[in-house]
């Protein structure tokens, strides 16, 4: 059976492009394993006047390129394993886009759908208060992630500036435009996606015009990136959400899907398409496979069932080790999901750095330099991979996107004497 223990994942991804690159010893030992764990208990007085107690997670992955960075995550199932996981890929994400943060992630075992929103607001306090001496502008800056909204990082930034005595906007990121946040952020993670979309289509030759997209997710990521490629003029055939989906040949319309969700609950109630499983979202015959929920979809099971000729890495670890072996061996291009959902944590960055400045920048202004970073990225990541293979060497995209990422964290540490 393939181990799909999320760190464990990150660890191997980061072994197999140590030995690529023949990473120094000492630098692989650091980078294997989180900087600093943080485990809090949060004890919050329930509506009822009970008190619950909810454990909560920080993992600072690696600073040595500036503060830590990455979202915070309420759900039911969280661990510590994912959140150490999330803060590595963090780790390598910042590299790659080459920002000046390190890595981080933080997460709450709680079910967010069964507490009110005022209970919501004092758990949030209460992880701001239990990690208010390890978090903070210029140590790690937090943002939304699964379960967790603009509010929230408003409540946050709120009580920090409280026990700070004075306002500190630039703690966290994600916040509401009312208490400045940036332009663009709430869809720049889609929209970074559709600046890699542009630019693979360019390599692969495929003509975006009329190109058949399947996308699995319709939450934040997956229904921006079905409205933004649609405005690409690609065909979204197939969506699904974690009840289910559905399919049509024709292309699908964003509007009433939208609708079907609010009344329904899931996009499987769609008129006019076919009803099919997550997992069964995988078996079309589609240009791109956008997967934009959870880790662990595509695997060594379904890898060879396949027909896109891009995978576009939305979600976090989509992708397991073995399965992105199957499909480099297929000629299928998989862009991993670091290089792919950078735009979020890329804007988070434009709006801290906007926060300190107190300087802020339009849309159009965010957009063009959020499409350079990307753009920069992706080529990056193609010369490397490139080179090796004029080597000799065939590495996948994600080998590349490694080599790159992780060459710049050795290299800080080793001008820093880390090692």
């Amino acid at each position: 059976m393939e181990e799909l223990d999320p760190f464990k994942i990150a660890q191997t991804q980061l072994d197999e492009a140590a030995e690529i690159m023949h990473l120094d010893e000492t630098a692989h030992a650091i980078l294997r394993e989180p900087m600093r764990t943080i485990i809090v208990n949060i004890p919050v007085k329930m509506d009822n006047g009970k008190v619950k107690t909810f454990a909560g997670f920080r993992v600072q992955y690696n600073d040595v390129r500036g503060p830590c960075k990455g979202g915070i995550r309420f759900h039911p199932q969280e661990s510590l394993s994912t959140v150490k996981a999330l803060a590595a890929w963090m780790t390598w994400k910042t590299s790659l886009a080459n920002i000046p943060f390190g890595g981080g992630k933080g997460g709450v075992i709680c079910d967010p759908k069964s507490l009110s929103e005022s209970e919501t607001e004092r758990l949030s306090r209460g992880y701001v208060r239990a990690l208010a001496k390890f978090i903070g502008p210029d140590t790690d800056v937090p943002a939304p992630d699964v379960y967790t909204t603009p509010q929230i990082m408003a409540w946050m930034m709120d009580e920090y500036s409280k026990l700070a005595g004075h306002n500190e906007f630039s703690m966290i990121t994600g916040k509401p435009m009312e208490v400045w946040g940036s332009e663009g952020r709430f869809n720049s993670t889609a929209m970074g996606a559709m600046y890699v979309l542009r630019e693979a289509a360019k390599k692969l030759k495929l003509q975006l015009k009329g190109a058949k997209v399947a996308i699995q997710g319709f939450g934040n990521a997956g229904s921006f990136a079905f409205e933004l490629a649609s405005q690409l003029g690609c065909k979204i055939v197939a969506i699904t959400d974690s009840l289910g989906g559905t399919y049509s040949d024709n292309g699908l319309d964003y509007k009433t899907l939208a609708e079907v969700k609010e009344k329904t609950g899931s996009v499987q109630n769609y008129e006019g398409g076919t009803k099919i499983t997550n997992k069964g979202l995988f078996d079309y015959d589609v240009d791109v496979i956008i997967p934009a929920a959870i880790e662990n979809q595509i695997t060594k099971e379904n890898a060879n069932k396949i027909k896109a000729k891009l995978v576009l890495e939305l979600a976090n670890g989509p992708v397991t080790p073995e399965a992105d072996k199957i499909l480099f061996e297929r000629g299928i291009l998989d862009l991993p999901d670091f290089l792919v959902n950078s735009g979020g944590v890329i804007v988070s960055y434009f709006e801290w750095a906007q926060n300190i400045e107190q300087y802020y920048w339009t849309s159009e202004e965010v957009y063009a330099r959020l499409d350079k970073i990307v753009t920069n990225s992706f080529n990056s990541v193609m010369s490397v991979q490139d080179s090796y293979k004029t080597k000799g060497t065939k590495i996948t995209p994600r080998d590349a996107a490694y080599i790159i990422a992780v060459d710049r964290v050795a290299k800080a540490m080793k001008a820093r004497g880390w090692y």
